[in-house]
């Protein structure tokens, strides 16, 4: 599939950003706090694809799945392990920054809806010098439902008083992405290739890293 055409997605107003594995790269890190926990529990560890495939939703979301009546304990191990390397293994993806000036000289609202820990995240905005290019950066449990549920999308825009809506881009490189901003109204933009499988929730574009959907923006607001 290719990337959308310039004139087939509505003029951005704002754009809501993920941040894990789409304006940064936390997979490493994400992957060793995750098998640590996993041994930890008496579990053997998973291979990468197992992790990407398993860890898009939020932690109270997705430990009781896997550790049962333990979950909480298991929390506190993750909480450790990612804790204590997060920050000196967070490192921006390419393009990135570069992304974030743009649609910000262009005077859009941004903001970030992601199912990591809000301290973590807010804290690694920080750490990157990138908490002034965001109205609100929520977090997990910052809303009272973490994504998929559109709840955390009407907070992330709540200090620009914009509604939800199609003018109001929605940007993951998850699935999890595209339900959430499809159940706020949003446009649905997808980093990386389309499905290999037909999904019943499309994103409304595909584009393959951060330099393309800067020149997306760029196409939309020209």
């Amino acid at each position: 599939m290719s990337e959308a055409r310039p004139l087939s997605l509505p003029r951005p107003r704002a754009i809501l950003f993920d941040w894990d594995n789409t304006l940064v790269d936390t997979w490493p890190c994400i992957g060793k706090a995750t098998n640590i926990t996993l041994e930890a529990m008496g579990f053997a560890p998973w291979s990468e694809a197992e992790i990407r495939a398993r860890v898009a939703g939020s932690l109270r979301d997705t430990f009781p799945k896997i550790y049962g009546d333990r979950w909480e304990e298991a929390r506190e191990i993750y909480y450790k392990a990612f804790g204590d390397v997060h920050l000196e293994m967070l490192t921006c993806l390419a393009g990135a920054e570069d992304l974030l000036n743009t649609v910000t000289d262009a005077g859009l609202y941004l903001g970030v809806v992601s199912n990591k820990t809000g301290r973590y995240l807010r804290a690694e905005a920080d750490h990157l010098g990138w908490t002034r290019f965001f109205g609100k950066l929520v977090g997990a449990q910052d809303a009272g439902r973490d994504k998929p549920d559109p709840e955390p999308v009407h907070l992330a825009l709540s200090t620009g008083k914009i509604p939800a809506g199609a003018d109001v881009w929605f940007v993951g490189d998850a699935q999890i992405d595209v339900t959430c901003g499809r159940a706020a109204g949003c446009t649905t933009i997808m980093l990386g290739s389309p499905p290999a499988t037909l999904v019943t929730e499309p994103a409304h574009a595909y584009v393959k890293d951060c330099a393309a959907l800067t020149a997306l923006v760029r196409a939309h607001l020209a």
